[in-house]
């Protein structure tokens, strides 16, 4: 029998960058959905962070 071929969709994590030079509690995390075939790097998103109350740049952690 063939094995199952992994899908192209995957589940990643965004995490905040500027939070964390800010010193504040608490880390801002949003979970996205990103196809491998079209985005092979690391993802980049702007998106609100609640605790800092404005929307900054959150990156793909792995």
């Amino acid at each position: 029998m063939a094995k199952k071929a992994k899908g192209n969709r995957v589940q990643v994590i965004l995490e905040c960058t500027e939070h964390k030079e800010s010193g504040l509690p608490g880390t801002s995390r949003y979970i996205t959905m990103k196809n491998r075939k079209n985005t092979p790097d690391r993802m980049e998103l702007k998106k609100y962070n609640p605790i800092m109350k404005k929307v900054t740049v959150h990156k793909e952690i792995r």
